[in-house]
């Protein structure tokens, strides 16, 4: 059996390694999360369209590591830190103070982190945040857990990722995420997406499946296609939301500037799962060590 132990590795590798680019390049919320180099993302999004009210909205967050910590410390400091719980992507949140026709966060989230990873395979990865959010002249502790661990088989990766936090405004809260992915060829990443949010306050559990394929076309621009579905646990099991979307990510500058368009198709159950048309704009900022 040890005859298939090597090109069993190379192909967990193959995986991880495409996996790994593809979140560096979306600067998605996993990117975020578990890099270990300083990262900093700034935004302006537009959201028109169903759910959306046609502004401008800034989002920011930076992932700092702390010289002579080994990269175990981290400073965190992130817009809206209360809307990041279920690992949405900042162009999904929504703030409502206008100022110069650009909606500003609601509040800034400022915190410290301390992680442990293994380097090897990226396999395990955990940190705890303790921080401070200010929202105008209140000032409110917040605490947050977090731990991922992947394992790798036959052509598949399965990661799993769990969250713990409290906020004031939202009370206690889990999240719950695990990541199906198979490497379908060279420039094309197929990733099964089962997320499921539970908060105190609500005593519900928000659902949602994505299908996912990454598809990277050249060194500036790749394509993600998503079909969605999404539901509640209460008062019974069922879906409230159906989305189709495709977006489309191209590198404007460097290594560090971005845009992206995401035309989307919402079959929501308020509406009687009729066809609704949205779009999302994105000029994002993005730099880490390699940018």
């Amino acid at each position: 059996m040890s005859s298939i132990d090597a090109p069993r590795d190379y192909l967990s590798n193959q995986i991880i390694s495409f996996a790994t680019d593809i979140d560096h390049f979306f600067g998605n919320e996993r990117n975020y999360q578990e890099s270990n180099k300083s990262v900093v993302q700034l935004a302006l999004v537009r959201a028109s369209g169903y759910g959306g009210n046609g502004k401008l909205v800034l989002a920011a967050r930076a992932n700092l590591n702390l010289p002579s910590t080994e990269k175990r410390l981290h400073l965190l400091l992130e817009s809206n830190p209360d809307q990041n719980v279920t690992g949405e992507p900042p162009q999904s949140q929504q703030t409502t103070q206008l100022t110069n026709n650009i909606d500003k966060p609601q509040s800034i989230g400022l915190a410290l982190r301390y992680q442990k990873f293994k380097e090897e395979f990226k396999a395990l990865h955990l940190s705890a945040d303790a921080g401070l959010k200010f929202q105008g002249i209140n000032v409110n502790p917040f605490v947050r857990a977090r731990g991922s661990y992947s394992v790798p088989f036959d052509q598949w990766r399965m990661k799993a990722e769990e969250s713990v936090y409290w906020f004031n405004t939202i009370g206690a809260g889990e999240t719950s995420q695990i990541d199906l992915e198979h490497l379908l060829s060279e420039p094309v990443l197929f990733r099964a997406t089962s997320n499921a949010t539970w908060l105190h306050e609500k005593q519900n559990l928000d659902l949602r499946q994505d299908l996912s394929i990454y598809q990277t076309v050249s060194d500036r621009t790749a394509l993600l296609y998503q079909a969605s579905a999404i539901g509640v646990s209460n008062p019974q099991l069922q879906l409230t939301e159906y989305i189709v979307s495709i977006l489309y990510r191209y590198r404007l500058h460097r290594n560090w500037m971005f845009f992206n368009v995401n035309p989307q198709l919402v079959f929501p159950k308020v509406d009687n799962f009729k066809r609704n048309y949205a779009l999302n704009m994105r000029l994002e900022i993005m730099f880490d060590e390699n940018r």
